[in-house]
């Protein structure tokens, strides 16, 4: 299979890619590069293997590679309401205005596979399901929810992932997982604002997985869209806390002010994705396990500090 990756640099694509490789097909990345090539050099020289740095809203690149495929995945984005809020026209073009296009220049015959979150929920009470009626209240969800209109009307598949932790060739720390595994590694407290509120995980390779499953499953799934993720890690944000605290000890401080823009707070049903038979491997026991293992080796530094 000819499968196009944007973003294929990225903290999902990184880890796709070389599956998508592991498996025969093969593959185009179309990335910006904005966080660098590092991610991709083990696998660069691979024979399967098209790296073109370029932008999704570069329509002259996009429609070209996008007529050479058999299948699609769009993991382009700027990803969360912080980067949305602080880029705002960045949002907008990138999440939703290419993948309109995308919508446009795909034909029905080709697999589109489009990353989506929760956040497209907005604020709901109760267990959702991809019934549930979406209505993001952030920047970041109303793109997201917008681009998945294009994606259904071209037969694809918008994969609804809940909260992603875990490690990645092109590792991310503003993941609450990964902030939390990070912050008290390096400072022995994390401060916690609505601790209460209920969110659900996946591992980034359970992430990284459910695409391969999608292609596999295509038929069966095209046309709706699904929530990936794992019935048994729902928990609230106090519940991870408290899980890292029995590994590692430190100082849990909860906030009286700050608040989650995409207002979540509800448990999320998996059922249809289950029913077809996709599972997570990898608990949110392990997931935190593998990031005390790592954290430590990584700092960030700046040229403003002195250590």
């Amino acid at each position: 299979m000819k499968v196009l990756v944007t973003g294929g640099a990225g903290y999902l694509g990184s880890l796709l890619v070389p599956k998508l490789l592991e498996r025969g097909d093969q593959v185009t990345v179309l990335d910006s590069l904005m966080w660098g090539i590092q991610a991709l050099l083990p696998v660069a020289s691979h024979p399967n293997l098209a790296l073109v740095k370029g932008d999704v809203r570069d329509e002259r690149i996009y429609g070209e590679l996008i007529k050479k495929h058999d299948a699609i995945v769009n993991l382009a984005a700027i990803v969360g309401f912080p980067a949305c809020a602080e880029k705002p026209l960045d949002a907008r073009t990138i999440n939703l205005d290419a993948v309109a296009f995308l919508g446009k220049t795909a034909t029905k015959n080709q697999m589109v596979i489009q990353a989506s979150t929760g956040s497209t929920y907005g604020q709901v009470d109760g267990v959702c399901t991809e019934d549930t009626p979406i209505n993001p209240v952030s920047l970041y969800g109303e793109t997201k929810a917008e681009a998945e209109k294009h994606v259904l009307g071209r037969n694809g598949v918008p994969l609804r992932f809940a909260t992603v932790f875990g490690i990645s060739p092109r590792i991310r720390l503003d993941l609450i997982v990964n902030d939390i595994v990070y912050q008290v590694v390096h400072y022995k407290t994390f401060v916690m604002f609505e601790g209460h509120a209920r969110r659900t995980f996946l591992h980034s390779t359970d992430a990284a997985r459910s695409v391969l499953f999608t292609l596999d499953n295509y038929s069966d799934m095209a046309g709706k869209p699904f929530n990936v993720g794992d019935d048994t890690m729902n928990y609230t944000k106090r519940q991870v806390a408290e899980m890292v605290r029995q590994k590692y000890d430190y100082y849990l401080h909860g906030a009286e002010f700050g608040e989650d823009k995409d207002k979540r707070d509800y448990e999320v049903s998996y059922d249809r994705i289950k029913s077809l038979g996709y599972r997570a491997t990898v608990s949110l026991s392990d997931g935190i396990d593998e990031l005390l293992r790592i954290m430590p080796l990584l700092k960030e530094s700046s040229p403003m500090r002195n250590i």
